[in-house]
């Protein structure tokens, strides 16, 4: 069975369980229904059009997966589109939930999310005074639950983020860490294509007008769109971090190659002294100067081992090596 939970409600306060089949006649907006489905059949999705006169439009969007976030207003009833996401590793996850809000309703459909409603089903349910304020606070709380989702997986990929920038300086990336950067780039602009919607959709329920939305409800939404506003800079900011950390490493590893080849440079100039001396030494020529000189060999050798000394102290002077 798919659903999770169905109840009716007067005045914030739970009076007992609903079926599908059941149609309710609720009286005022202080009494209404909420039914919460997770993965539903077309059939029971089709009884709850006949119950609650559902578009059918709606009922295919609930049906179908990878919707984007939208707002469809149909009559007095409103459609709700939105996306949720978790981690898992270095991939985002996402799921969609679909809600169907009325004047003496809401249906919340659920495709998979990794985060049930319970826990904030019985948290509404411990304050009746906000339970009863109707159906569009309660639109206002899941969308509020699904964006405070988004939180944990940009706050853990920051994380992420943060080592390896400190493991960046510290030492030379991997293959596999220029890969994982790169990947969570990609993560990060998927992720911004699902909160460009959202914040759509909370910024048209602020100034949305409609029988099923309260005016009084509008500085809750736009609370909503604060925390969607607060993630999508977020995300903006990490993926800007993850550039500057491939930008660094890239300019020490050219740093760090540019010394290597200073020094390669350096100790090439050295070693051409005795290379010089003793290739002018090794001709076979009979008449060279000091070929008989008693001490000859030890002069040159002193003499290359002078220069050789000069040429290092130099270097390292200018910090070549």
């Amino acid at each position: 069975m798919s659903v999770v939970a169905a109840h009716l409600y007067r005045n914030g306060k739970k009076l007992r369980a609903v079926s599908l089949d059941e149609p309710i006649d609720c009286k005022g907006k202080s009494e209404f229904v909420w039914i919460g489905l997770f993965e539903p059949s077309k059939r029971e999705l089709e009884q709850l059009e006949k119950n609650y006169g559902l578009h059918p439009l709606a009922i295919e969007d609930a049906l179908k997966a990878n919707q984007m976030p939208k707002v469809d207003v149909y009559g007095e009833q409103l459609f709700v589109m939105t996306r949720t996401a978790h981690l898992e590793h270095d991939h985002i996850a996402y799921g969609e939930t679909a809600i169907f809000a009325g004047t003496n309703f809401i249906i919340s459909v659920r495709h998979g999310s990794a985060r049930a409603h319970s826990d904030l089903r019985a948290q509404l349910e411990a304050a009746p005074s906000l339970l009863g304020q109707g159906p569009d606070y309660v639109l206002h709380a899941i969308l509020d639950f699904i964006v405070d989702g988004y939180l944990p997986v940009v706050e853990t990929i920051e994380e992420r983020v943060l080592v390896m920038e400190q493991s960046a300086l510290d030492s030379f990336l991997s293959r596999a860490e220029i890969k994982r950067i790169f990947g969570l780039r990609q993560e990060l602009i998927r992720f911004k294509r699902i909160i460009g919607p959202m914040t759509e959709v909370c910024g048209r329920l602020v100034h949305l007008d409609t029988p099923c939305l309260d005016a009084n409800a509008r500085p809750y939404f736009q609370d909503v769109l604060d925390h969607v506003r607060r993630v999508d800079a977020m995300v903006n900011a990490l993926r800007d971090v993850l550039t500057s950390v491939f930008e660094v490493s890239n300019l020490l590893e050219q740093q760090r190659q540019g010394v290597i080849t200073r020094q390669l440079a350096a100790w090439a100039a050295i070693l051409a002294v005795p290379t010089a001396i003793a290739g002018i030494y090794g001709m076979n020529f009979e008449n060279m100067p000091e070929l008989k000189t008693q001490y000859g060999y030890f002069v040159v050798i002193g003499t290359i081992a002078l220069l050789c000394t000069v040429l290092y102290l130099r270097f390292k002077r200018a910090r070549w090596l």
